[in-house]
């Protein structure tokens, strides 16, 4: 995919940068499939969780990112590095057909379930990830993200502090009994409730 070039520059670039100012735990990074549609879900915490989770990601990812942060140098570099500018709390039909591209030509889509900052512990989820997950058929791969929040909203965390990145075990949504057992809107918000749970399951066991 030739839109993967500039996220793969932005990943390298990024590494370097994370290695300078972080000290990184990054495991599960198999688990990611080698090819075919995937979509990382992963719980939000800080700042930094959207870029680390580019960053650390195997396969070039296009993440959702908040519409606003597209203004200025900001919005020319997430642009550059092919992510995906999104309306938050709002059907964005143009983010999502966005999405859908990418994951339709076999690539990599990033969503932050929960919508927004917050504990991390993933006790809600909007219906994005998983209107996303079986309408394109992609695998989903939960991503357990900690250590990233800053000592007020909106800040870094300290240099040279402990982050962990842990990706977790693919699985197929729309396999899930739950969901296969109905249809309809229904579908989603079922098919959403089940992310939501995979999710925070996987987050408490990466901090065990």
């Amino acid at each position: 995919m030739d839109a993967d070039r500039g996220v793969r520059v932005g990943q390298r670039l990024g590494v370097g940068l994370l290695r300078l100012l972080y000290r990184a735990r990054v495991t599960g990074q198999a688990h990611v499939p080698s090819r075919g549609p995937v979509i990382l879900v992963a719980n939000h915490v800080g700042f930094i969780d959207g870029p680390l989770g580019f960053i650390t990601s195997p396969r070039p990812v296009h993440f959702l990112v908040k519409r606003a942060y597209f203004v200025g140098p900001v919005g020319w570099l997430l642009r550059g590095v092919g992510q995906i500018p999104i309306t938050q709390r709002s059907a964005d039909r143009e983010a999502l057909t966005s999405a859908r591209e990418v994951l339709r030509a076999g690539g990599v889509v990033g969503v932050f379930p929960e919508g927004t900052r917050g504990s991390g512990e993933v006790a809600s989820a909007q219906q994005g990830a998983a209107f996303l997950a079986l309408g394109t058929k992609a695998v989903v791969v939960p991503v357990a993200l900690s250590g990233t929040a800053g000592r007020s909203k909106g800040a870094l965390p300290r240099v040279r502090s402990r982050l962990s990145v842990t990706f977790g075990e693919p699985f197929d949504l729309a396999g899930v009994p739950d969901v296969a057992a109905v249809t309809g809107r229904e579908r989603v918000a079922v098919a959403t409730e089940a992310l939501r749970v995979r999710l925070a399951e996987h987050v408490r066991a990466a901090r065990i």
